[in-house]
């Protein structure tokens, strides 16, 4: 059994800036079988409890260590219908990975690491892709007259949508985009999740017999109480959080201030790299400043450092983020990319002011260095700005990347569905109902932003629900 973990293949960086082709090759045969035999094969894997949605992992492994694909394939399958965009945007380092035995034992096992469960699934997803292996559709009588709403096709409402169609449940996804995927379309660049890839995933879907309809805004199109009329009988609402957050500081009016949202659509969704073939432009400076410490952040980072190659400009990106780097919430792997891409990252500041010039073009970053005081809600140390300790930065495009809340169009037009005070759906954690009897919610829209892999989680949590009591 080999001890050390095998390394995905990558392009060099100073390939991978060149566009936006995927960064991350994935294994080979020979190399998905080699990481697949470091596994224990623990008689009680916490690796299956790290996953939100409980994937098998030690079987799946197992059976991809004896060259039985086709079985890892669908023993993923029962339990995750994305394998092949989860093996790509996972945090696993904090979930499956964090749970692994070899994470645990370092004493006993000094040279030893954690299994890459999320490549090992990606090369099963992958090679389930490349030899069409049909999806199973258990149809039973008492689902034949049943038909359910998904409102919104990001990761929760596709998930919720093929859990329900694999039992035969008539399904209909409507999404207000003029293509489906949601932030995994508009959100994630194709260097970190190809768009074939993402419509294979969706095709699937579309094999278990889901139906969508796309450029259809649920609750100025149609209401719930209409969907309920025209036959639905149960509704799931995956909506996502949408609107964008901003700083609140004088000057974020200026041009070339672009949110993380408008910047990553108008790229992922919108083609503005390859202006003027597609008509979506998007601006791009020599001295970029991200604003965040996310995911979010390091893909419109990465975006930036990319259009800066195409333009011919010398990348100049950097990140701006109030605490240290060992507060990022990014995922290290994809920090480490963006650092061997040139993003460059300005710890401990805070931004006070956007300066612009006479024509309303913004050109500078006034900001404050910080100190770290005494933890927060959230675990981490409160970044505390220094008196006097102001300072300018460069700037000549800036994209906010803090966080996003709450789309909601639904929700202020449907009043009795309750919501909380960040406008969240509130739900019975047990089965995701909301207040609205029938009427289900998961993602992003419950609990505010989270991972593809938890949004999973939920939405299958619900269907399960309205499967049980159908």
């Amino acid at each position: 059994m080999a001890k050390d973990p095998v390394e995905a293949n990558e392009l060099p960086a100073e390939e991978r800036i060149k566009g936006f082709q995927e960064a991350v090759r994935g294994y080979s045969q020979e190399e998905a079988i080699s990481e697949a035999s470091r596994c224990l094969q623990c008689k009680n894997p916490a690796c299956i409890t790290g996953c939100p949605v409980n994937i098998d992992i030690k079987k799946f492994i197992w059976q991809l260590s004896k060259h039985n694909y086709a079985g890892a394939y669908f023993t993923i399958r029962l339990m995750n219908n994305f394998p092949s965009i989860c093996g790509r945007v996972c945090p696993a380092e904090y979930q499956c990975r964090k749970a692994c035995v070899l994470n645990k034992n370092k004493s006993s096992y000094a040279s030893f690491e954690a299994i890459n469960i999320h490549f090992l699934e990606r090369f099963i997803g992958d090679y389930g892709m490349r030899n069409n292996l049909e999806p199973k559709v258990e149809k039973h009588p008492k689902f034949s007259g049943l038909k359910v709403a998904v409102v919104g096709s990001g990761p929760a409402g596709l998930c919720c949508a093929g859990e329900l169609a694999r039992e035969g449940i008539k399904v209909t996804v409507f999404e207000s985009l003029q293509s489906c995927g949601g932030v995994l379309g508009y959100g994630i660049p194709s260097f970190r999740l190809p768009r074939d890839i993402l419509a294979a995933e969706i095709n699937y879907l579309s094999k278990l017999g889901v139906e969508f309809r796309t450029n259809f805004l649920v609750g100025k199109t149609i209401t719930l109480k209409e969907l309920f009329a025209q036959g639905f009988n149960k509704i799931f609402l995956g909506l996502g959080a949408g609107v964008p957050g901003f700083l609140g500081i004088h000057g974020e009016n200026f041009c070339n201030i672009y949110s993380a949202n408008e910047f990553l659509t108008r790229i992922n969704l919108m083609s503005a790299d390859k202006f003027p073939r597609y008509h979506t432009p998007v601006n791009i400076g020599a001295h970029v400043l991200v604003i965040g410490g996310g995911n979010t952040a390091l893909d419109a980072a990465r975006c930036a450092v990319r259009l800066q190659k195409i333009n011919a400009l010398r990348p100049d990106v950097q990140i701006v983020y109030r605490r240290t780097e060992a507060e990022l919430p990014a995922r290290r792997f994809e920090i480490k990319h963006a650092q061997e891409e040139g993003v460059r990252f300005k710890f401990l500041t805070q931004p006070q002011e956007f300066l612009g010039d006479e024509d309303g073009f913004v050109q500078k970053l006034k900001c404050l260095n910080c100190q770290l005081g005494d933890a927060d809600a959230s675990g981490r140390k409160r970044p505390v700005a220094i008196k006097d300790s102001d300072f300018e930065l460069d700037c000549d495009l800036a994209v906010v990347a803090i966080g996003l809340e709450a789309n909601q169009i639904l929700t202020g037009l449907t009043p009795d569905l309750v919501t909380d005070k960040y406008k969240d759906i509130i739900v019975n954690p047990e089965n995701m109902e909301t207040s609205l009897k029938n009427v289900f919610a998961g993602g992003d829209i419950v609990g505010g932003e989270g991972t593809v892999i938890e949004a999973l989680g939920m939405a299958k949590k619900a269907a399960r629900a309205m499967i049980d009591n159908s």
